[in-house]
């Protein structure tokens, strides 16, 4: 499959599931938390205020995706990002949208008034960013 770009000659399935994957509203505030350490099921399901089991699904789908891991501590589980280079793909995001004028918000094809602002540390400087992402559902 080429999701809908056969005239182009590339597959892009990889990359548009890459971009699903931290497409939806609660796995990139999932990934906003890990971004800032380790956290387990419960911790996840406080800050996003959803049910435990849908914050198992998001993080199941996370994992599958090779986008976060998990270390087993007695009978619960740390999750952290598996790959910093995702911070790199968010912080190019924010340039993106910076640049855009946040015009895929108002986009009516992807667009939709479910907004997520997360803020993200930019690395050991302590230093933060701010990245908006339109979510549907």
């Amino acid at each position: 499959m080429t999701s809908g770009h056969d005239d182009c000659g590339i597959d892009l399935s990889a990359a548009v599931s890459l971009f699903r994957s931290i497409g939806d509203p609660k796995r990139l505030a999932i990934v906003h938390e890990l971004a800032q350490g380790e956290r387990r099921v419960v911790d996840l399901t406080r800050v996003l205020g959803v049910a435990q089991s849908t914050v198992s699904a998001h993080l199941a789908c996370l994992a599958e995706c090779g986008l976060v891991t998990s270390r087993p501590l007695g009978r619960q589980s740390f999750y952290r990002l598996a790959q910093p280079a995702l911070l790199d793909v968010l912080a190019a995001a924010e340039q993106l949208l910076a640049a855009t004028g946040n015009a895929v918000s108002l986009c009516p094809t992807v667009g939709d008034d479910d907004r997520l602002v997360a803020v993200l540390p930019t690395g050991t400087d302590g230093a933060h960013r701010t990245v908006a992402a339109a979510g549907r559902r």
